[in-house]
């Protein structure tokens, strides 16, 4: 008789890093995500969150230990990087291959339809930011790595960018890990709030809503909270 046992989903991003030795900002870690997860990451200012995005998104290959992730995935990093010479549809048809049709509509669902012929340079910094967004899901990632992607922005703004970023979530599922300093974005946005402390920093707190997926950062295991 055949099983009726699901496999466990394979993550799209496995870290095991070992201690890096001295002067090194990290410590010991073992962090997974499972497709359709949004994992917020905190922790104090310089403890090495930004260090660690870097790490999983395969820009810092200094570290001691394992990475293993989607080959499909996008990043948002604090400050927008855009083509400055390329206009915000160029931005999106030529980084996400997409026709420039699609990449009306990717304007349209940001809020900056009508600005497709203005220059990154011509667009406020909240519009940079929308851009940016706009240009990680036109790739259809299966990893989305966010570096503090609503930082200096006023609160309404911080607000209506986490709406748009909520809706393009829903609209086209993919795992996350946000980078955030503010407790209250962690909260509304992730299923999970992994916290990084100490010098090399470690997760050492973690904070999961009903139902999310709860990874034991010690051992590696992950299980369904009850």
């Amino acid at each position: 008789m055949a099983s009726s046992i699901t496999p466990a989903a394979e993550p799209v991003l496995r870290l095991d890093l070992g201690h890096g030795g001295p002067g090194r900002v990290l410590g010991p870690i073992a962090l997974s995500l499972l497709p359709g997860e949004t994992v917020a990451l905190t922790g104090a200012s310089g403890v090495g969150k930004t260090s660690l995005l870097r790490i999983a998104a395969g820009l810092d290959r200094t570290f001691c230990g394992r990475r293993e992730a989607t080959e499909r995935l996008a990043v948002v990093f604090q400050e927008p990087t855009l083509l400055p010479w390329r206009t915000a549809l160029r931005n999106l048809t030529i980084i996400a291959r997409i026709t420039e049709d699609e990449a009306q509509c990717w304007l349209e669902k940001v809020g900056l339809a009508g600005l497709g012929g203005r220059f990154p340079g011509a667009l406020s910094l909240g519009q940079q930011r929308r851009l940016s967004l706009a240009r990680a899901f036109a790739g259809a990632p299966d990893l989305l790595l966010m570096d503090e992607p609503f930082v200096s922005l006023d609160p309404a703004l911080a607000t209506d960018m986490m709406r748009v970023f909520e809706d393009l979530r829903t609209a086209r599922p993919c795992a996350a890990l946000i980078v955030t300093h503010v407790e209250a974005e962690a909260e509304r946005l992730a299923g999970r709030v992994l916290r990084l402390e100490g010098r090399p920093a470690r997760l050492v707190a973690q904070d999961q809503k009903a139902g999310a997926y709860f990874q034991l950062s010690a051992s590696g295991v992950t299980t369904p909270r009850s």
